[in-house]
């Protein structure tokens, strides 16, 4: 897919972190991209930084994520490229040791829903909003009409202690990418994700430097945290390299994780 100005795109997390160096990338390009995030005060600064429109969209709610999908056409036509970043959940072993009641106990089923709600279904729901409408465009070369982009995590191969909402709702995100993709083959939209490994997004910066260095020492190469413009970098490979489809990609730096 040719980048420029002729081309729409939804970046849901747009306001921070991955998402936003995906959103600058994306605008970088030339791209028209409208910024689905909860955080109204930054989203609307990073779409004011890059010339888009901020639309304020819990990704949880049909409701909210239609009217945002919406706002954003309105302003700039039918999104031809979806990068979604945003998410929710909760942390929480299956087990853990209770020292008052001195018994084990289980994290509540509530608590794992509200996580898979907020990767899984979050993740379905936005691509295929997005992917409705971009069925309606014309065809580009190869008749490609779109390119979804999801964002799931080492966590989905190699989750950590603690991480069995996290880890299994993210493996769910690569699990959705093969069929959406199958599904959509005649239709000409491509489906991606990317896992990124240990990333310096502005959540991550909050850990003591003591935390930050020894996390850096323990990626094989190179010895550093991601840099969110290289998620942005490798979006943009994504969008354009229209031979990419139903592929989970590591962006890791060789890092796999440990239990704890």
């Amino acid at each position: 897919m040719k980048l420029d100005n002729t081309v729409a795109a939804v970046v849901t997390g747009g306001a921070s972190g991955l998402g936003k160096a995906s959103a600058q990338a994306l605008a970088k390009a030339g791209v028209k991209v409208a910024i689905f995030d909860i955080n109204e005060a930054a989203g609307v600064a990073v779409a004011k930084e890059i010339g888009g429109i901020f639309c304020n969209v819990n990704i949880m709610s049909e409701e909210s994520a239609l009217a945002g999908f919406e706002k954003a056409r309105k302003a700039h036509g039918q999104e031809r490229i979806l990068v979604h970043c945003a998410m929710a959940a909760r942390r929480g072993k299956t087990l853990a040791f209770d020292k008052e009641t001195h018994k084990y106990k289980r994290t509540p089923t509530a608590d794992y829903a509200f996580g898979v709600d907020g990767i899984l279904v979050a993740s379905y729901r936005m691509a295929s909003i997005a992917a409705e409408g971009m069925a309606s465009l014309p065809e580009l070369e190869d008749g490609e009409r779109g390119s979804i982009v999801l964002t799931a995590s080492v966590a989905a191969q190699d989750a950590q202690i603690g991480q069995v909402i996290y880890g299994s709702a993210k493996a769910g995100v690569n699990g959705l990418v093969l069929p959406m993709a199958r599904d959509m083959m005649d239709v000409g939209i491509r489906v991606n994700s990317i896992m990124p490994g240990i990333f310096a997004t502005p959540l991550m910066l909050g850990a003591p430097q003591k935390v930050l260095d020894s996390l850096a020492q323990s990626v094989p190469f190179p010895k550093r945290l991601g840099k969110p413009e290289e998620f942005g970098s490798l979006v943009l490979e994504l969008t354009r390299n229209t031979y990419f489809n139903g592929q989970c990609l590591r962006l890791d730096g060789a890092i796999r994780m440990a239990p704890r």
